[in-house]
């Protein structure tokens, strides 16, 4: 079991500008631990998606791929999180060349410290799920842009102006 520690979060609650971002430990394609605190003193993208290999997924992801050298020269890096194990996010990052952490969350207790799982509207229902979710966390571990029910395509591109990147 992966620990997290979370400062004042609750169910539902939204992060905005100026938060401190939740911790997290979670396992990545490997197996092995990465947590947010590993970026203290670089910014970092987090974002969370529903699944690996799925078409909006891939194509948000390989929109971060490509966009890597950009943000990588602005100072930022990429952390993707979603709810698959550790062995799917390894398929899906070998099949899209994917040279940026993907880590897992099956429990979902990051994705709902951060806001990015409950209710949202799909095809006119509500349902429970990934709310597909972005954030920009500073140097010090505040949340420094929130991003919610963002679209995958042509997300990257809008954060990337959003951004001056």
């Amino acid at each position: 079991m992966h620990s997290i520690t979370v400062h004042g979060v609750t169910d539902n609650q939204r992060l905005a500008p100026g938060d401190t971002a939740p911790e997290f430990t979670l396992p990545d394609a490997e197996g092995n631990d990465v947590s947010l605190a590993d970026y203290r003193g670089r910014k970092v993208i987090v974002y969370f998606y529903p699944a690996a290999s799925t078409p909006g997924c891939t194509k948000q992801a390989c929109d971060f791929r490509d966009s890597l050298t950009e943000l990588d020269g602005a100072g930022i890096e990429v952390v993707g999180i979603s709810p698959d194990k550790p062995a799917k996010l390894a398929k899906f990052r070998d099949a899209e060349a994917l040279t940026f952490p993907l880590l897992s969350d099956p429990e979902r207790t990051v994705l709902t410290a951060w806001g990015a799982f409950g209710e949202k509207k799909m095809y006119g229902k509500t349902v429970t799920g990934v709310i597909r979710s972005t954030f920009l966390v500073d140097e010090e571990g505040k949340i420094a842009l929130a991003q919610y029910n963002v679209r995958a395509t042509g997300h990257v591109a809008k954060l990337r102006r959003d951004l001056s990147v």
